[in-house]
């Protein structure tokens, strides 16, 4: 028999998924199994079939990105410095 979990927590497991915690990360936390979180994404899917976990996993990308074009334009910026011309 499966063990119900309070509505409360599960708000707060999607919550942590919501901002980029790891779905192992939350499971551990919360005491609630993996294949459960997995079941609550998919169910909150939105009608274009992007679930919180496909959308906390392009927000990490994103930031990922970012930080890398950062590094690119600060060595490109210092290389200018370097070099005398833009």
């Amino acid at each position: 028999m499966a063990k119900h979990i309070d509505a409360t927590v599960k708000q707060a497991v999607l919550e942590d998924i919501k901002n980029g915690v790891k779905v192992s990360e939350a499971s551990v936390k919360h005491g609630v199994t993996s294949n459960a979180i997995y079941l609550w994404l998919k169910a909150q899917a939105d009608n274009t079939g992007t679930s919180s976990l496909e959308v906390a996993k392009l927000r990490r990308e994103n930031q990922e990105l970012k930080e890398i074009i950062g590094l690119f334009a600060l060595e490109k910026k210092r290389a200018e410095k370097n070099t005398g011309r833009p």
